[in-house]
């Protein structure tokens, strides 16, 4: 399988909830994620950014079956054979997560605090039967604890006892003890500080190059992604706007919503400073999103045609997408 197979595809991917309905009022349809097209390349460090909202979250946990998917499908295909995640039911559902796992996002109450960190890291072995023996279970477990940089002693004591980078490395090592292939994190520093936030991310680099993982990285720090990631797709309002190699995206964004969020990032150059393309205006409700391209209520460039007709993601280079009907004029004029 080449580094450019993907080991995950979504194809017209949408996550739909029905919300209200009460007594005097109807349901009304919530679209989390609507028709997502993307594939992630085995071996990567695909980043996936976005305000608050726009669905990042529910990607990342449909692609886990864990939420519920509405529309398209998701497969999964490790060389092992392709796997159909949105079809899944009970004891595939539960072989899928020993491929599949989440790196939540708050390390304080991903842990059980009457569990001591042994336990904790041991659970998913036992509850997809893994290991046959404690023995066997207790191997693992100091292995993968190692591996994150645990010591042995820790494994005897309550979560309590421990930092947010600690607890970050208990929850990594849950995450990685049944032997995963692909893992979500979940905007898994973004409750750290910020010298716990690059040892994690060493950690998670460290960890993908050591086992072959890869990683879907939710984050709305596009700072943190540079660093990190080799891909990146940018969502807005349950859409992907943009996909690009991250060098690429950072030099080149075709997309305005994706040149408004690089010119958020904070910049230690004086003359930089008060340069940005400001983003006015909050993220509509999914809900009932405006018509046409869902951005257009914030873009300073929105027309006439994107009030009326909702753009495609179309190839705008090698590797590079984007969804505007200006997208090569904007790039031009940067």
């Amino acid at each position: 399988m080449s580094q450019n197979t993907p080991l995950i595809s979504a194809k017209g991917l949408s996550v739909h909830f029905e919300v209200g309905g009460g007594v005097l009022s109807r349901k009304t349809l919530l679209k989390a994620v609507n028709d997502i097209n993307l594939d992630i390349p085995k071996g990567s460090f695909f980043g996936l950014v976005g305000e608050s909202g726009s669905g990042k979250t529910t990607l990342g946990r449909a692609m886990l079956k864990a939420a519920p998917i509405s529309e398209g499908t998701v497969t999964f295909d490790d060389g092992d054979g392709a796997i159909d995640v949105a079809g899944l039911r009970k004891q595939a559902l539960k072989n899928y997560r020993k491929k599949a796992q989440l790196i939540f996002q708050d390390p304080y109450a991903a842990l059980s605090p009457r569990m001591t960190v042994r336990d904790i890291i041991a659970e998913p072995l036992e509850v997809m039967k893994i290991t046959k023996t404690r023995a066997e279970t207790d191997a693992r477990v100091r292995e993968i604890a190692a591996m994150c940089r645990l010591n042995v002693e820790h494994l005897r004591r309550f979560p309590h006892a421990f930092s947010g980078g600690q607890r970050q490395r208990i929850s990594i090592a849950r995450a990685l003890v049944a032997n995963p292939s692909f893992l979500v994190a979940d905007e898994s520093v973004a409750a750290l500080d910020v010298s716990i936030q690059a040892d994690i991310l060493n950690l998670l680099k460290s960890l993908q190059k050591d086992l072959g993982l890869t990683f879907l990285f939710i984050s709305h720090d596009l700072s943190v992604v540079a660093h990190s990631c080799d891909h990146v797709a940018v969502m807005y309002l349950g859409r992907l706007v943009e996909t690009a190699p991250t060098r690429t995206l950072f030099n080149n964004p075709h997309h305005p919503y994706t040149r408004a969020l690089l010119s958020a990032v904070p910049s230690l150059d004086p003359d930089d400073r008060g340069k940005g393309e400001k983003l006015e205006g909050e993220i509509p409700s999914p809900i009932a999103p405006p018509p046409g391209c869902k951005f257009h209520t914030r873009c300073r460039f929105a027309q006439e045609r994107c009030r009326k007709e909702e753009p495609q993601l179309r190839k705008m280079g090698d590797e590079h997408f984007a969804s505007c009907h200006f997208a090569e004029e904007l790039a031009k004029g940067r």
